[in-house]
């Protein structure tokens, strides 16, 4: 397909992610882990301007060195991908605008991926059917699908297989960037030098409540993996008690004063990451401390990190515990979560 080809230019949000919940499993034949999480999108996010001219290939501009420019950039490979798959011609032009950390454990990259996809559509002036999307998605890495769906997510797989869950309602949230980058590839090797391979996944109560509750959606045989782990399957229930209330309309319509989200927290939510970054990068350990002495009703690692976020009871008292963070020398900022509905209103605004 040929265009006349006078230069126009999208601009999206890429918002960021965390995990609330985070548990892997063993290591497959393909060289992923096993996942389990729940994902969460919030307010922080870059920026990604799409052109497209004559000619052919594809440029990428970002001031943050950290960030390549070649095909090992998510937002090139998945621009190769789609370009062909809309059977689109023209030379490519990708601004990234970095206000996220990379490396950080809050999905930069793959959002980043997704808002070139979702950018490169409109100015080819062609949608790709959803389920072309999530499997481009999927191809080119393990969370872009997610920023596919927004909101509250479950992840499952290596984290490619996303399910939206009922949203949590927009909670306010403190995220703290310590200056160090995480590798994601070293925490999983780390984590497996520790477990010497132990820990498989599992989750067949959560498969349910997850397939129960969805419309017209009574068997979901995908999300019932093989091989018992008790830690994975202990999350599982937990999720699993969580979902079945949330679904119910429980803490969302019969004016219940408590956040849902606490219900979500005593599902036993954590990070495995936890238990091999923390040693490496004892500062997050104290990132973490430190959130939860600000008052945060629940704090964490997102992703593999470095990133830390604690949710709070009030936008309020997460600005105060963003001036208490300064203070003490930590680089914080004051969000909020974004539910699914949110979340792609301002993906274009």
């Amino acid at each position: 397909m040929a265009y006349n080809l006078a230069s126009m230019t999208v601009q999206v949000r890429s918002f960021a992610k965390i995990n609330l919940g985070l548990r892997i499993g063993q290591a497959r034949d393909d060289g992923f882990h096993e996942l389990l999480t729940v994902y969460q999108t919030i307010g922080l996010h870059d920026l990604i301007r799409v052109s497209l001219s004559r000619g052919s290939g594809i440029e990428i501009h970002c001031t943050d060195p950290r960030v390549p420019r070649d095909e090992s950039n998510t937002c090139y490979r998945i621009v190769e991908k789609a370009m062909r798959a809309m059977k689109a011609r023209g030379r490519v032009l990708i601004d990234i605008e970095k206000r996220l950390p990379v490396q950080g454990g809050m999905g930069g990259a793959s959002a980043n991926a997704v808002a070139t996809l979702l950018a490169l559509e409109r100015v080819v002036k062609k949608a790709l059917p959803t389920e072309e999307r999530l499997r481009i998605a999927a191809e080119v890495g393990s969370d872009l699908p997610l920023f596919l769906v927004g909101g509250t997510v479950l992840g499952v797989g290596h984290g490619e297989k996303v399910y939206p869950l009922e949203d949590l309602p927009a909670t306010a949230c403190v995220v703290v960037t310590p200056a160090v980058g995480v590798s994601t590839p070293n925490a999983f090797g780390e984590w497996d030098r520790r477990t010497h391979g132990a820990g498989t996944s599992a989750f067949v109560a959560l498969s349910a409540a997850a397939g129960s509750n969805r419309p017209g959606k009574n068997k979901r045989s995908e999300l019932t993996l093989p091989g018992p782990s008790d830690r994975m399957v202990e999350l599982g229930r937990g999720l699993s008690a969580w979902l079945s209330e949330s679904y119910s309309g429980a803490p969302f319509r019969r004016g219940r004063a408590e956040n849902p989200l606490l219900a979500l927290v005593r599902a036993g939510i954590k990070n495995d990451f936890e238990q091999v970054v923390f040693p490496e990068y004892p500062e997050l350990s104290e990132g973490k401390s430190a959130l939860e002495r600000a008052d945060a009703k629940y704090a964490s690692l997102s992703g593999s990190g470095s990133t830390l976020y604690g949710l709070f009871a009030s936008k309020e008292a997460a600005r105060t515990a963003v001036t208490k963070l300064r203070r003490q020398g930590w680089a914080a900022q004051a969000t909020v979560t974004l539910t699914r509905r949110e979340y792609w209103k301002r993906v274009f605004d």
